[in-house]
C-alpha cells in the first residue's frame, strides 16, 4: 500500500533536515580535527612496511593474523598520530588512478548504456551515472566512508571518520605512503561506479525519484558494510582470508546480483521480448567501452596503491584479460551466426575487465590470459541464455557482471601465486598460493565470500526496494514507459532533431504494394506529443515491427508524407484511415483524437 504524498513528501523533507543538521553537527565537530594533524587519530594495528608487499586495497587488509593463522581481528587502538608519509611516486599514480575510475562513470558508463538504450531513453540513462557522482560523492564524505574504512566491528566500520574529522594530516594504515585525503578520494570513485553499474539492469522503466532514493540506501546500508566486509577490517578479510584485489566482490558481485533483484521486482520493459529494442547509438557504446577500458588500469593497477612493479603487474594482467575476453567473444558469436560485431566486441573487453579485478595482483600474465578467455566464453553464454530465465536485465549487467565477477573470484583462488604477490600467505591466513601450486584451500575461502556477497546484496537489496515502494512507485506508469524517460522523468530529449524530422518531408518507407489513386486528403492527431509520435511512427516503419497490426498494414500503403502530427494521404477511406491512425497512437495520451482535414 503506497503513502499519501503528502506524507511521503514530509517524510523525504524530514530526511534532508536530519541530514543537513547532521553535516553541521559533524562539520563543527570535525574542524579542529582537520585543523590539526597532531591530534590523536585511530589507526590500525599493523606493521606498514609489509603493505608494501601485498600492495593493493585487498593487498594490504589487516595483517595482525600473522602470529596465528586463525587469530580473531585485532581491536583498534587509538594512538597518537604519526608524521604523515608522503612518497610522490605512489601520490601521482593515486592522484591519476582516482581520476581515471572517475572517469569510467562519467563519462565511460555513462556513454557505454547511454548507446544501448532506445532513443527515447538516454537522457535518463546518462541521469544514472550522473547522479550517482554527485549522490555518492556527498554520502561518502559525510558518513559513507568513515563506515567502510574507519576501525569498528567485523560487520561495519565506526564514524570516527564522519565528515572526513582526523583526515587531514594522515595516512591510512591500507595507504601507509600516500594523503590519507587522497585514499578517500580513491575510494570514492569506486563507491560511485557500483550503483551506477545496478541502473543498467532497471533503465528504461525506473522512476528518477525511486531510482534516487534507492541509490542512496544502497550506497548506506550495501555498499559500506560489503566494502568494510573484504577491505576495512570486517569479517571476510580478517577471518575468511578471501582475496579480492580491486573490487571482484565488492563491486561487480555486489551490483550484478543487485541488479537481477531489481530486473526481478520491476518487471519487464513494455514490449519485451516480443519487440525489438536494438542500441540506438553503437558509437555511443564503443567509446563508453574504450574509456572504461582505459579507466580500468586506475581501478586495477591504482589498487597497488602505489607506483611499484605490482601496479605494473596489474596494468599488464588487465590488459591481456581484457583483449583474451574481447577475442573470446568475437570467436563464438562467429561460430554461432557467422558474424563478428562491434557490440560483441566491446561486451567482451567489459566482460574480461571484470574477471580480472578480484586477481589483477595476484596472477601472472598467463593466468590472465587464460582469465579473459574462459571471461569472454562464460559472459557470452549467460548474456545469450538471459531470454530462457525470464528476467528483463535491460542492459546484461547480470550476465558480464555478476557472472564474470564470480567467475573472476573462483579463477583467483586457482590462479593466485606468492611469486606474484609475496603476501597471499599472510591474507588468505596461511594458504600460501591457489590451486595452480597445489592448493585447493583458497578456492573455499573465495566461495566463502561470493556466497555471502550474493545473499546479502540480493536479500538486501530486496528489502529497500519494497522500502522504497512504500514512498515512490519504482517503475514509471505505462504511458511515461511509452512516452519515454526523458521527457516523462526530465522534460527533455536527448536529440533536437525535431524541426528537421517534423518540420520537412518524413517520407517512409517504399511501400509494399503499388500505391493507391485517389482524392488526397490529411488526418491531425491532437492531443498527443510529437517527439512521441514520431518515435512510434519510427518504429512502426522499421525492423518490420508494424508487420503484423491491421491497421498500420491498412494506412502504410496510402501515406506520403508525415508533418508535425499532420498526416497526408494520397487515398483511401477517410473515416477508416482516421479511426486505424487513432488506434495506433491513442495510448500515448490521456485524450489523443484525429481529425479530417
Amino acid at each position: 500500500m503506497k503513502l499519501p504524498r503528502k506524507t511521503w513528501v514530509s517524510l523525504v523533507n524530514s530526511s534532508l533536515t536530519l541530514v543537513v543538521v547532521l553535516a553541521l553537527w559533524l562539520g563543527v565537530a570535525a574542524s579542529p580535527a582537520l585543523a590539526s594533524p597532531q591530534i590523536a587519530a585511530p589507526t590500525l594495528a599493523q606493521d606498514p612496511p609489509q603493505v608494501r608487499l601485498s600492495g593493493g586495497v585487498a593487498g594490504v587488509r589487516l595483517l595482525a593474523q600473522t602470529e596465528s593463522p586463525g587469530a580473531p581481528a585485532p581491536q583498534p587502538a587509538v594512538t597518537e598520530a604519526p608524521p604523515m608519509k608522503v612518497d610522490s611516486g605512489d601520490t601521482a599514480w593515486i592522484l591519476v588512478s582516482t581520476a581515471l575510475v572517475l572517469m569510467m562513470t562519467i563519462p565511460g558508463l555513462a556513454l557505454f548504456y547511454g548507446g544501448l538504450v532506445r532513443s527515447k531513453n538516454i537522457l535518463s540513462t546518462l541521469m544514472h551515472s550522473f547522479f550517482c557522482a554527485a549522490m555518492v560523492s556527498v554520502v561518502w564524505v559525510v558518513v559513507g566512508y568513515s563506515l567502510a574504512f574507519s576501525p569498528g566491528g567485523p560487520i561495519i566500520g565506526g564514524l570516527d571518520w564522519a565528515m572526513l574529522r582526523g583526515v587531514m594530516g594522515t595516512n591510512h594504515p591500507l595507504a601507509p605512503t600516500v594523503p590519507h585525503m587522497l585514499f578517500v578520494a580513491y575510494q570514492l570513485t569506486f563507491a560511485i561506479i557500483t550503483p551506477a553499474l545496478i541502473s543498467g539492469a532497471f533503465a528504461e522503466r525506473m522512476r528518477f525519484s525511486a531510482f534516487a532514493l534507492f541509490s542512496i540506501l544502497w550506497s548506506l546500508f550495501i555498499y559500506a558494510p560489503l566494502a568494510h566486509w573484504v577491505w576495512g577490517g570486517g569479517w571476510i578479510g580478517t577471518q575468511i582470508g578471501a582475496l579480492d584485489f580491486a573490487g571482484g566482490t565488492v563491486v561487480h558481485i555486489a551490483s550484478g546480483v543487485s541488479a537481477l533483484v531489481c530486473a526481478v521486482v520491476l518487471g519487464k520493459r513494455l514490449g519485451y521480448p516480443t519487440e525489438p529494442m536494438p542500441p540506438h547509438n553503437l558509437p555511443f557504446t564503443v567509446m563508453g567501452a574504450g574509456l572504461l577500458w582505459v579507466g580500468w588500469f586506475g581501478f586495477n593497477a591504482g589498487s597497488a596503491l602505489g607506483s611499484n612493479e605490482l601496479a605494473s603487474v596489474a596494468l599488464i594482467n588487465t590488459n591481456t584479460a581484457a583483449a583474451a575476453a574481447a577475442l573470446a567473444w568475437l570467436t563464438v558469436e562467429y561460430l554461432r551466426g557467422r558474424h563478428a560485431t562491434l557490440l560483441g566486441a566491446a561486451s567482451g573487453a567489459v566482460a574480461g575487465l571484470v574477471v580480472i579485478t578480484p586477481a589483477a595482483g595476484f596472477v601472472s600474465p598467463s593466468s590472465a590470459l587464460i582469465m579473459g578467455l574462459l571471461g569472454g566464453v562464460a559472459c557470452y553464454y549467460a548474456v545469450s541464455r538471459k531470454p530462457k530465465f525470464g528476467y528483463d536485465d535491460a542492459l546484461d549487467v547480470v550476465g558480464v557482471h555478476m557472472v564474470g565477477g564470480i567467475l573472476g573470484a573462483v579463477l583467483t583462488g586457482v590462479f593466485a601465486t606468492k611469486a606474484i604477490n609475496p603476501a597471499i600467505e599472510t591474507l588468505a591466513l596461511g594458504t600460501p598460493t591457489g590451486l595452480i601450486d597445489g592448493n585447493a584451500g583458497l578456492i573455499w575461502r573465495q566461495v566463502v565470500a561470493v556466497l555471502a556477497t550474493l545473499a546479502y546484496c540480493g536479500v538486501g537489496t530486496f528489502i529497500l526496494l519494497k522500502l522504497v515502494a512504500l514512498v515512490t512507485p519504482l517503475r514509471a506508469e505505462k504511458g511515461e514507459e511509452i512516452l519515454g524517460m526523458d521527457l516523462s522523468q526530465h522534460r527533455e530529449r536527448g536529440y533536437n532533431l525535431l524541426s528537421e524530422t517534423l518540420g520537412g518531408s518524413a517520407e517512409p518507407r517504399a511501400a509494399m504494394t503499388p500505391p493507391a489513386v485517389g482524392e488526397r486528403f490529411a488526418v491531425v492527431l491532437e492531443g498527443i506529443d510529437p517527439v512521441a509520435m514520431m518515435d512510434r511512427w519510427r518504429e512502426l516503419c522499421s525492423h518490420d515491427r508494424g508487420s503484423h497490426i491491421a491497421e498500420f498494414k491498412q494506412i502504410y500503403p496510402v501515406v506520403t508524407t508525415v508533418r508535425g502530427t499532420r498526416f497526408r494521404f494520397r487515398a483511401g477511406d477517410r473515416d477508416q484511415i482516421r479511426t486505424s491512425l487513432l488506434r495506433l497512437f491513442a495510448d500515448l495520451g490521456p485524450a489523443v483524437s484525429a481529425r479530417v482535414e
